[in-house]
This record gives C-alpha cells, sequence and structure tokens, in this order.
C-alpha cells in the first residue's frame, strides 16, 4: 500500500476547469463550502432520533416487546442518519469552517460505537486516495467469504455471495463496535499509521473507553432498567445495529460496487495507470440524483461523485455542484456515472456481486 502511486498527481485541464468553476459558483454566490442552518437541523434531528428512544429505554419505562424493538429500531435509524449526515461531513473537515467544531462533531462516531480516529484512516485517507483499489482500498479489502473486486481471489462460496451478503452488511457495525477498530488500529500502525511515540497505546485505551461508555447506555443500562428478559433485550439491540449496518452498506456500496465503476490494477511497481481525479470518476457512481428527501436522509451520499472529488465541502452543496461536474465532464469526455434511482442502484450492486462471484 505504502508504494501505490497514480501516473501522474498533477491536474489535468479536466480538474483545473473544474476546481475553477466550483470555486467561482462559490464566490458569485457568496456562498461557504461548509455547512449551512439546515445542518443543524439535521444534527439535531439524527442525534435526536438517535439518543431519546435510549433514554426511554434507560429510564426502564418500557414493559411491552414490541415497544422494546421499536425504539432500538428507531434509534438504529437514528444512528445510521449520524454516522451518513453528521459525523461524515464533520471527519473530513466539511462540516464547519471551525476545526474545533469538527472535532467535537466528529466523537458522534464515538458516541454510536465505532472510532473516529481509525474511520479517519480507513475512510479519508485510504478509499479516498486508493477507491475501488484492491489492497489499497479498505472499503473493499473484505474477509475471505466477500469479494468486492474483480482483483480479489475468488472462493467456492462467492457464487452465492450475492445471496447471503444481506445478513452479513447487517452485522457490519455488530463488527465495528466490538473488534473491527481494534483489529484496523493494529493494522494501520503496522502501515506506519499511529507511529508517534505512545501513540497506539493511547489510541487502544481511547477505543476501549468509548466503545465501554457506548455499551453502558446503549446496553447495560436497559438490561439493568427494563423489566423484560436479557434475551430480549439483546436482541432487540442486534436489531437496532442490523438496522444501522444494512442501511449504511447499501448506501456506500452502490456508490462504488457497481457493473460500470474500474477496478484498476497497480503494475509491479504499485503505479495506477490514471491521474488521480479521473480516477475517482471512473471508480464512483450516483444515483437517485432528483430524490431531495432521500439525499437529505443519508447525507448527500447519493453525490458520491462530488463527495470525491471535493470532500472538503459540506454535502449540501453536492446537489448544485453536480451540475458543475456532470457538465464539464461532458465537455471533456470523461465518465460521470449516475444512475436515476436508489432502487437500479441497488439491483446493479447486486448484478455486480453475482458477477465477482462467477469470476
Amino acid at each position: 500500500m505504502k508504494n501505490l502511486k497514480f501516473t501522474s498527481n498533477k491536474n489535468t485541464a479536466f480538474a483545473d476547469t473544474l476546481r475553477t468553476r466550483v470555486n467561482n459558483y462559490f464566490k458569485r454566490n457568496n456562498k461557504s463550502k461548509k455547512g449551512t442552518v439546515s445542518m443543524v437541523v439535521k444534527t439535531i434531528t439524527m442525534l435526536t432520533l438517535f439518543f431519546v428512544p435510549l433514554i426511554i429505554l434507560g429510564t426502564g419505562a418500557v414493559s411491552h416487546p414490541l415497544l422494546l424493538f421499536a425504539l432500538y429500531i428507531t434509534s438504529g435509524f437514528g444512528m445510521a442518519g449520524v454516522g451518513m449526515g453528521v459525523m461524515h461531513d464533520a471527519i473530513h473537515g466539511s462540516y464547519s469552517k471551525k476545526p474545533l467544531v469538527n472535532k467535537y462533531l466528529g466523537y458522534t462516531m464515538n458516541l454510536i460505537g465505532a472510532n473516529s480516529s481509525v474511520w479517519r484512516i480507513q475512510h479519508n485517507v485510504l478509499h479516498h486516495t486508493y477507491t475501488n483499489i484492491d489492497q489499497g482500498d479498505d472499503d473493499i479489502n473484505a474477509p475471505f467469504f466477500l469479494r468486492f473486486s474483480p482483483n480479489a481471489k475468488r472462493y467456492w462460496i462467492h457464487r452465492f455471495q450475492h445471496l447471503y451478503i444481506w445478513l452479513f452488511y447487517g452485522l457490519s457495525t455488530v463488527s465495528w463496535i466490538t473488534a473491527k477498530d481494534f483489529i484496523r488500529a493494529n493494522r494501520y500502525r503496522k502501515l506506519g499509521f499511529f507511529n508517534k511515540k505512545g501513540e497506539f497505546r493511547k489510541a487502544i485505551w481511547k477505543i476501549g473507553g468509548w466503545k465501554l461508555f457506548y455499551y453502558s447506555y446503549a446496553l447495560v443500562l436497559p438490561l439493568i432498567m427494563v423489566p423484560l428478559p436479557m434475551w430480549m433485550i439483546v436482541l432487540a439491540f442486534l436489531s437496532m445495529h442490523f438496522v444501522t449496518g444494512i442501511s449504511i452498506s447499501m448506501v456506500f456500496q452502490t456508490a462504488h460496487v457497481v457493473s460500470n465503476t474500474t477496478f484498476p490494477k497497480p503494475d509491479d511497481k504499485g503505479v495506477i495507470a490514471h491521474d488521480w481525479t479521473l480516477h475517482q470518476l471512473a471508480s464512483t457512481s450516483n444515483y437517485a440524483p432528483n430524490n431531495r428527501f432521500f439525499s437529505w436522509l443519508i447525507g448527500g451520499l447519493n453525490f458520491q461523485v462530488e463527495h470525491h472529488l471535493f470532500p472538503n465541502i459540506c454535502h449540501v452543496h453536492y446537489r448544485k455542484l453536480s451540475k458543475i461536474v456532470s457538465k464539464t465532464a461532458m465537455e471533456y469526455n470523461v465518465p460521470y456515472l449516475v444512475k436515476r434511482t436508489f432502487l437500479m442502484a441497488l439491483f446493479d450492486h447486486v448484478k455486480m456481486l453475482r458477477q465477482l462471484g462467477r469470476g
């Protein structure tokens, strides 16, 4: 991974023109590239959706199984909303002009059981730099029973992955809140991250501390307070994470693991025969560009092309920027991938998983 590099990191004419047009858009309209009042409204909405059901559970005021599951599942949707629409922008530094605001809102990821420091490496550094590159992009570096790239080794079990993938998507955040952050932190240390004296040890303690805090209010307190069987409360807790896991997985995976995106393979020297900007366009796809409510719900992640090109710009601007990007791409005859609806993207993702399973 350390040796991976693109053919050229210099700006192409397309990248120069696109950057100029986007900057001019903000200057002409006297707009900030960061979040607007709508981001504050979304933040309050999603945090409320996540925390209020857990607060109710923590009071012990729930005695009916259906209400137990309804509250946990509602919290699961709130958790997904916090992940996609709040912490994502904050950790990219695009939520606010003020670094402290981004820093503290980035901790909302820790509040939902994951870890912002590990995510920053996995997502901001590896995924955004080496999108769809096997062994580079950690979003497609999957366990042996999943195959997200045509360059990954294929096993017989992959023939069925388009059928069983949904179980693992649903369990993905369960893995996240238990072992994955520790495993990835150790792996990233070997790759050269957490390389300051005592930094790795400190990171591990922080990861563990945040997780204990999360479990204490999201699971332990309801176990103590709710007058229902323990197995039922644990199952409801897992159902919350299943909702979050499958929601987030479908939103992110349908933007990259689809049939018309590319999966470049570096040569023996680790060189990728692409300019980085053009690589992002070829390896990323938008979907449902006209569905404003859906876009609001998922933090503008249906405009993944714009997000990958301008991760430092808040997602509330992506719909307008998409018109600039698509027009410029057309002028320069470069790919601009988009699917009309989310269902079309989801069906194409399933098709791609089946193709990858069959080799």
